[in-house]
C-alpha cells in the first residue's frame, strides 16, 4: 500500500494514496456531512454538503470524489465551509415539506440530523413544494415523491446492489421525481418489493405500506382470535429500535410485548422453519433422486420469488415448492390449530412480524390463500413497525422480564435460528438431508463453507458417497452473477439458497432505521446479529430439524409425513412466470 502525506485541519497525517478526502477524514475520525454518498454505491456528488476546501483550489471541492495527493491541504470545519454548507442544505428544505412532527421518520431521519447537526435554527425561505403525490399501490412499498430530495440512493442501490433497475429519474429540473419505468405505479412494475430502497433512503419518501392501524383494530376486535408470529432475525435487531446494542435476542421481550398489545397466542416462525426443512430435504433428497429438476432452489425469499417469476421462469421448474416459514406457521394456524382450540379459520387472524417488507406482498399472493379464499397471513408488520407499536402502547419495553412462545407451535431447534443468515436455510437443510439419507449422525453440523457475508458462497457434501454441490448467494445482484453462471454449467450445483436482501434476512428491508448511514450493508452491524443468531443455534439442546419434538407431534397427529397428501395441501404451492401488469404498454401489448 502506497501512502501520501496530506495536512487535514493543519494536522499531518500519512493515508492511503487510493483514498478520497472523505475515506480519509473517516479514517482519522472527522465525520463530514453526506446525504447523497454511501459506501457501497457509485459516487454521484449530486448533493454537495460534502464540501471542503482545499488550499490553491479555486472552488469548495466534494470530499465524497475528490482524492488525495502529496501534500494536500484540506480544511473541513472553517467559517466559510460551514455556511456554505448551510445554504446547501436551506435549499434542499426550502422545497421539502415542513411535517416533520407528523412524519414516520421523524427523529430517524438523516436530513433532519444533518439539518441540526449543522446548525439550521429555521428557514429563511420559502421555496415551491412539489405537488404531493403518494404511489400506494403496492402492498410492501409507498412512493411519496413531495419527500424525495433526489439523492438518488435508492435509484443507485436498485441498479448497483440489486441488479433490478425497477426505478430511476424522469423529468428534469424541479420536476424531476423517482419512478418505475414509464412512470407506472410501483404495482405495475418489476419493482421486487425486497424493501433496499426503503432502507437506504434519507428521507420518508420510500416507506413500507403501514398496517399498524389495523392491527390496533384487529386488537380490539372481540370475536377474533388473536395470533402472532416472529421471524429469526425480527428478534435480534428489534433491540436497535429501543436504544440497545445491535445482536441481542430478544425473543421473550417481544413475546412479552406481544401478549401486552393483546395478542392470545404467540408462536415462532422458527417452528415453521424446522417445518419448512422437513418439507424442503424431503424434496431435495426425491429430486437427487431422479424425481424432480435440480439444481432445486430454495422458496423463503419472497422477494427472491417475485424476482424470479419475473425475470427467471425458465428456472421456474427448479424452485421447491415449500412455502416460507411464515406462510406455512399461517396455514397450520388455520387448520391444525384451529381444530385444536374449536376455532373456524375465520375466527383466526394471523399478524406475522417480519423482516421483510416483500412478506407483505407475499401474504396476498392468491396460490397463498387458504380453502376459503380468505388469506392465511392477513397483517404483516415490519420490525420497524411492531416497534412502533410498542412505543405506541406506552410499553417499557426495556424491562420486559420476557415470556416463552406458546405451544404447541412456539418450540424450535437450532437449525431454524439460523434461517436469518444467509447461508442458514442450506446449513440447515443440510443438517437434515444427510441424516435422512445415511440414517446416521453427521458428525460436524456447522457448515462453515456457507456462512459469512460473502455475496456468492460455495461448498459441497458427501451423502451416501454422492458429492453434492451447493451454492448461496445473498442480494439479487449476486443471485443474477450465480445464475449467469449456472447458464455456462447446468449441472454446477445441486441445491441452490437465494436471500433478496444482502446478508440475508437480518439485512432485510424492514429492519430498524437506525444507524441507516451504513444499513444494509454495514459487515459490523451484520456480523453482529448473525452472531447472536449462531450463538442461539449453539446453546440449543437440539440443532437438527428432524429432532423437533413438537415437529414430530405435528406429524404424528396432523400431516403424516413429509411430501404427504395433506402437507403439500397446505405447506407447499406453486410458481408461474409473471408479467407486471403495463409492463408491455408501450409496445402496444398489454401484458395479462
Amino acid at each position: 500500500m502506497s501512502t501520501v502525506k496530506i495536512f487535514i485541519n493543519n494536522k499531518e497525517y500519512n493515508v492511503d494514496s487510493t483514498y478520497t478526502i472523505m475515506k480519509a477524514c473517516d479514517e482519522i475520525g472527522i465525520k463530514i456531512p453526506r446525504l447523497c454518498y454511501h459506501p457501497k454505491l457509485s459516487i454521484s456528488s449530486g448533493c454537495r454538503i460534502c464540501i471542503v476546501e482545499v488550499e490553491g483550489m479555486r472552488n469548495f471541492v466534494a470530499s465524497c470524489s475528490y482524492p488525495v495527493s502529496e501534500g494536500m491541504k484540506v480544511h473541513t470545519n472553517t467559517d466559510a465551509i460551514r455556511q456554505a454548507r448551510k445554504d446547501i442544505l436551506e435549499l434542499i428544505l426550502d422545497n421539502h415539506p415542513k411535517d416533520c412532527n407528523t412524519c414516520v421518520r421523524d427523529e430517524v431521519c438523516e436530513l433532519q440530523q444533518l439539518a441540526s447537526s449543522i446548525g439550521l435554527r429555521e428557514r429563511k425561505f420559502e421555496g415551491v413544494l412539489r405537488t404531493p403525490f403518494v404511489d400506494a399501490s403496492s402492498p410492501s412499498i409507498v412512493n411519496n415523491h413531495d419527500k424525495c430530495i433526489l439523492c438518488g440512493r435508492c435509484v443507485r442501490v436498485c441498479a448497483q446492489i440489486q441488479n433490478v433497475s425497477a426505478i430511476d429519474y424522469a423529468n428534469r429540473g424541479f420536476n424531476t421525481v423517482v419512478v418505475p419505468a414509464y412512470n407506472n405505479p410501483i404495482a405495475e412494475s418489476v419493482c421486487t418489493l425486497c424493501g433496499q430502497c426503503v432502507n437506504i433512503c434519507p428521507t420518508a419518501a420510500l416507506t413500507e405500506q403501514n398496517y399498524t392501524k389495523d392491527v390496533f383494530s384487529l386488537l380490539n376486535d372481540k370475536t377474533k382470535v388473536k395470533v402472532a408470529q416472529i421471524a429469526p432475525s425480527v428478534r435480534v435487531a428489534i433491540g436497535e429500535a429501543f436504544g440497545i446494542k445491535p445482536g441481542n435476542n430478544m425473543a421473550r421481550e417481544i413475546v412479552h410485548a406481544l401478549k401486552l398489545l393483546g395478542f392470545d397466542y404467540v408462536f415462532d416462525a422458527q417452528f415453521s422453519a424446522d417445518l419448512t426443512i422437513m418439507e424442503e430435504a424431503s424434496e431435495l433428497l426425491e429430486r437427487l433422486n431422479g424425481h424432480g429438476k435440480l439444481p432445486m432452489i430454495t422458496s423463503c425469499s419472497s422477494g427472491w420469488m417475485k424476482a424470479l417469476e419475473q425475470f427467471y421462469p425458465e428456472l421456474i421448474e427448479n424452485v421447491s415448492t415449500c412455502k416460507s416459514p411464515m406462510s406455512m406457521l399461517s396455514s397450520v394456524v388455520k387448520s391444525y390449530f384451529a381444530d385444536k382450540i374449536g376455532k373456524k379459520p375465520t375466527e383466526i387472524a394471523n399478524v406475522a412480524i417480519m423482516c421483510c417488507v416483500a412478506k407483505k406482498y407475499e401474504a396476498k399472493r392468491p396460490e397463498l390463500a387458504m380453502e376459503d379464499g380468505n388469506p392465511a397471513t392477513d397483517y404483516v408488520l415490519t420490525t420497524r413497525e411492531l416497534a412502533w407499536m410498542i412505543k405506541s402502547a406506552g410499553i417499557d419495553f426495556k424491562n420486559l422480564k420476557g415470556m416463552d412462545f406458546d405451544a404447541p407451535l412456539g418450540f424450535s431447534t437450532g437449525a431454524a435460528t439460523i434461517f436469518g443468515v444467509s447461508g442458514g436455510v442450506m446449513e440447515a437443510a443440510v443438517r437434515t438431508a444427510y441424516e435422512l439419507a445415511t440414517k446416521s449422525k453427521m458428525e460436524n453440523i456447522d457448515v462453515i463453507a456457507v456462512r459469512g457475508n460473502e455475496g456468492i458462497k460455495e461448498g459441497a457434501i458427501n451423502i451416501n458417497g454422492t458429492e453434492i454441490r451447493v451454492a448461496v448467494a445473498n442480494g439479487l445482484g449476486n443471485a443474477s452473477k450465480l445464475f449467469e453462471e449456472l447458464k455456462k454449467d447446468p449441472n454446477k450445483y445441486h441445491f441452490i439458497e437465494v436471500m433478496a436482501c444482502p446478508g440475508g434476512c437480518i439485512g432485510g428491508g424492514g429492519q430498524p432505521y437506525a444507524g441507516i448511514q451504513d444499513l444494509p450493508f454495514d459487515p459490523k452491524l451484520v456480523n453482529e446479529r448473525a452472531k447472536a443468531l449462531y450463538s442461539s443455534d449453539e446453546k440449543n439442546t437440539i440443532r437438527r430439524s428432524h429432532e423437533n419434538p413438537s415437529i414430530i407431534q405435528l406429524y404424528k397427529e396432523f400431516f403424516g409425513k413429509p411430501l404427504s397428501e395433506k402437507s403439500h395441501k397446505y405447506l407447499h404451492t406453486h410458481y408461474k412466470q409473471k408479467f407486471p401488469k403495463g409492463i408491455l404498454r408501450k409496445s402496444g401489448k398489454e401484458a395479462k
